[in-house]
């Protein structure tokens, strides 16, 4: 008797149900999932690196601005002989021909800074604050 060959019972037809997913299992059958699990560290590694070193420089370019105002602030208080009243006198000096800052700077994320003059702790120096990423005095994230 001859023997009969089986035939391979798979067909090329699929129908919709049948091949729902399929391009996800096909993402994690053999050697692609740890491709798939490599990339995806990678992205987040290089994500976190990222948001990171952002976020120093925002805090430093807020260091940088805060000094800027305190020795703006030195000088207004040696010339005129007293706290400026508003951020707006060290622009603009009331009895000065010099102008101590040619601009209000800012922080890193935008936001004004807050200036009190004389300081609660030493009545011969300024505080100079930024509300920090959040904008919010608030919250615990302040620059100064």
């Amino acid at each position: 008797m001859a023997k009969r060959r089986r035939r391979n019972r798979r067909s090329n037809v699929a129908l919709p149900w049948e091949r729902r997913g399929a391009i996800f299992r096909g993402l994690f059958r053999g050697p692609r999932w740890k491709v798939l699990i490599g990339a995806v560290l990678i992205s987040s590694a290089v994500w976190l690196v990222w948001s990171t070193a952002a976020s120093a420089a925002q805090t430093r370019d807020t260091r940088i601005a805060i000094a800027e105002v305190r020795r703006a602030i030195r000088e207004f208080r040696s010339e005129v002989g007293r706290c400026p009243r508003t951020t707006v006198e060290l622009v603009h000096p009331p009895m000065s021909r010099n102008r101590f800052l040619s601009s209000m700077p800012r922080d890193g994320w935008g936001q004004q800074l807050h200036v009190q003059c004389p300081s609660h702790n030493n009545p011969d120096d300024a505080d100079v604050l930024s509300p920090g990423p959040s904008g919010s005095f608030f919250v615990d994230d302040n620059v100064y």
